[in-house]
Order: C-alpha cells, then sequence, then structure tokens
C-alpha cells in the first residue's frame, strides 16, 4: 500500500512540478522590483484586459498585415509590438488582455517569447501557445522538474525607445512663478573662480526670508541647477502656464546660510551673511555664478501603459523642446498646454490635427471663403505631467507637426 501511495504521489510530483516552477518564477518576477520603476496598471486597464482575454477582441481592430506569430526580438518595445497586431496600438490594454494568462505583467515581455495570433468565429486572441487551451490539454508531455537560474529584469521590453525620454525623467525643471522667484542663486565660488565644475565647492542664497537651510531629516539634500527660465506660454490665451529651465546640474548642500556679527576697532558692530556651502556632483556643461537653485523634487513611479485620453479633453502644442524652431519630427519631445490639472497623466495617448487650410472657392461666380476641416495627422503620449504643463512624445505623423496644433483624443 505505502509503494502504492509514493507512486501516485511521485505521478502527482511530476505531474505538477512544471506548473509548480512555472507559478514560482512568475511570483518572483511579480514580487520583484521593477528595474524602470514603472507603475502596475490600474484597475481599469485590469479589468479591460480581463474582459478581452475571455471575449478576444474583433477582427476589424486588428491591423491590416498582422502576423499569425511573431518572435520577440532585442530592442523591440511594447509600442512597435502593439502596432504589428493593432489598429490603434494605444489600446494597450487590448493587446495585454489577448495575452492575459501568460502575460500577467505588460512589462514583463522579454526578446526570445513567441506569440502566437489565434483567431476563430470573428475574434482574434494573442497567446503563447498556437494551439487552443482544449488541443493543448490533448498534447500533454511530461516534464522533469528541474531549475535554471537567470536574470532577465534588465532584458524587459520598454514601452518606447528609453534613450528618448529618459533625460526628461530625471532633468525636466518646470516651475511657476513664485518657485522661480524663490529659487536660490549660486552667488560665489572659491579662489574668484568663473566657471565650476564637478567636484567644485560653491556658495550660495536664497531669497529674503526664504534662506537657503539644511534639513535634518534629510541625510543628503540634494539640488538641481539651472539657468535660462523661459516662459511657457498658452498659444490660445498667451497666459504663462510656467517657466521650463535649463537643467545644468546637481549640488549637494553642506552647510546652512546664516549671518555672523563682528565688531570693527572703532567699536561698531555689523552683521555679515554667511552663505550656504555646496559641493557640485554632476555637471551637464560649466556652472556659473548667478545659476539658481531648486530642490530636488520627489522620484516618482511612472505609468507608460498607452491609453487615449478623455473624449472631452483637447490641448495645443506650446514648443519643441531644446530648439527655436517651431516644427517637430518624429521622435521629438514637445511641450503641451495641460498637465495634472487637466487630468493629464502618464501614458495619455493624444491625436495631433493639422489645421485645414483657409482658401477661395473660385468654381462660383462669387468666390467664397472655404476652411478645409482639420485632418490627423499622427500621435503623440504624454510622459511626464507637470501641474498646468506636460512633455509629451511625437510617436506617428505624416507630415511636419507645429507648435499651436491641436490635439485631441484619438477615439
Amino acid at each position: 500500500m505505502n509503494r502504492m501511495q509514493n507512486t501516485m504521489a511521485k505521478y502527482v510530483f511530476d505531474s505538477l512540478a512544471p506548473t509548480l516552477t512555472l507559478a514560482v518564477i512568475s511570483a518572483a518576477l511579480l514580487t520583484a522590483p521593477a528595474a524602470a520603476q514603472v507603475t502596475p496598471p490600474s484597475a481599469q486597464q485590469r479589468a479591460t484586459a480581463a474582459q478581452v482575454a475571455s471575449d478576444g477582441i474583433a477582427l476589424s481592430e486588428l491591423a491590416a498585415n498582422a502576423p499569425t506569430s511573431y518572435s520577440v526580438q532585442s530592442g523591440d518595445t511594447l509600442w512597435a509590438i502593439a502596432k504589428l497586431f493593432l489598429k490603434s496600438p494605444w489600446r494597450w490594454p487590448e493587446l495585454w488582455g489577448m495575452n492575459l494568462t501568460d502575460i500577467q505583467n505588460p512589462h514583463r515581455i522579454y526578446p526570445g517569447q513567441m506569440l502566437y495570433l489565434v483567431t476563430a468565429n470573428g475574434r482574434a486572441m494573442l497567446r503563447s501557445n498556437p494551439l487552443s487551451d482544449a488541443q493543448a490539454s490533448l498534447n500533454t508531455v511530461k516534464l522533469s522538474p528541474h531549475t535554471r537560474t537567470q536574470s532577465i529584469s534588465s532584458t524587459a521590453l520598454p514601452t518606447l525607445k528609453s534613450h528618448l525620454i529618459e533625460p526628461f525623467l530625471v532633468e525636466p525643471i518646470v516651475v511657476d512663478e513664485t518657485g522661480l522667484s524663490q529659487a536660490a542663486r549660486i552667488v560665489a565660488a572659491q579662489d574668484s573662480r568663473v566657471l565650476l565644475t564637478r567636484g567644485d565647492r560653491a556658495y550660495a542664497r536664497g531669497p529674503a526670508g526664504a534662506e537657503l537651510m539644511d534639513d535634518p531629516s534629510q541625510k543628503f539634500q540634494i539640488l538641481r541647477v539651472f539657468r535660462n527660465a523661459t516662459p511657457l506660454k498658452d498659444p490660445i490665451s498667451a497666459a504663462v502656464l510656467g517657466y521650463e529651465a535649463q537643467y545644468i546640474g546637481k549640488a549637494r548642500l553642506v552647510q546652512s546660510e546664516s549671518t555672523q556679527s563682528s565688531t570693527a576697532a572703532d567699536g561698531k558692530s555689523s552683521t555679515s551673511v554667511v552663505p550656504a556651502s555646496i559641493d557640485i556632483f554632476d555637471a551637464k556643461e560649466e556652472i556659473r555664478v548667478g545659476d539658481r537653485l531648486l530642490p530636488e523634487p520627489a522620484q516618482k513611479f511612472q505609468n507608460f501603459v498607452p491609453h487615449a485620453a478623455p473624449a472631452e479633453l483637447e490641448a495645443r502644442i506650446l514648443s519643441v523642446y531644446g530648439s527655436a524652431v517651431v516644427n517637430a519630427a518624429q521622435n521629438q519631445v514637445v511641450t503641451i498646454n495641460r498637465g495634472t490639472r487637466d487630468g493629464i497623466e502618464s501614458g495619455h495617448m493624444l491625436a495631433i490635427m493639422k489645421a485645414g487650410e483657409l482658401l477661395q472657392d473660385k468654381t462660383q461666380a462669387i468666390p467664397t471663403q472655404l476652411k478645409l476641416p482639420d485632418e490627423r495627422n499622427g500621435l503623440l503620449m504624454v510622459f511626464r505631467p507637470f501641474e498646468k504643463v506636460s512633455y509629451a512624445l511625437v510617436l506617428d505623423i505624416t507630415s511636419g507637426v507645429k507648435v499651436g496644433d491641436r490635439l485631441i483624443s484619438p477615439r
């Protein structure tokens, strides 16, 4: 009897071992820290994915040349893969939902995975197994459990080409008028130096009533160094929505600003300001006396799951980052005149509309003025929202994008 029980137990273990091993590995991946620091999908995105995982997606929503299978390649992005299968690649929950049983987190797709497009009854699903569940159950292969260790966290596919937006996740400085007026300034350097770089010590002061003071609760108080604060004006109202500053480096606050009293030989006393001491530890270019300082903001987790902006939201392109020209090309970063106060969030997709031309209808005896309809010219995705403005990446365009172009939900 014991021998039969042992044989039965071994059979059950051998049958379930691959599933148990995969479950343990999946749990480890989902609980490991995200390398790219992204937030998990929202409850709404999960609900959409669950529905699509059950029902599939209409064939009419597939891209015209959607492949029947695809091997994930090194250098791919989630956006590029979405474009292969869907007409509207921002509908990311649908693509994720089509493979929900195999990919529980869209930020955990790796090179080497195979994706298969399975169609039936006017619906489509994306699987990692080309067979249906019923067919797969009839083709069971017995495997002996074994372990293999490999670090794959660094190979997970990013949503977009990371080098296009990474600098904007850690370096952008957009401040309002109050923040700009309250920014501290570098007032002097050692040995009367004019230009400063990494490893140099400098001295700084805050505005009257807001002296630059060390925070005892922080082990290291980091300050961003910037200059050339350019006003960002709304193209419609001309109101200043914020100031976009040029990031040039970082400094560590070493000693707080203070005052020092002294008495002269004639007995007269005086008070001198002792500026705060800062050490520069990062510099994109040479730092100068007069450059401004702002506290390093708290690091935020970003959600880059593309999803359509609300249908009622409308925006305009304010500027093309780092350029004096008014035209933007594909993969360039632009600033738009909507931010968190307007409901903008990371991952919002917006369609770029090209304004229709004004012309004269000369086909009639009395010419009349015509306004051609606005035409869709491309797509952009918000990846760094501030309170009143946001940074967005131009993903697809037909022709040049201009400052002032209208943006709407791509539904």
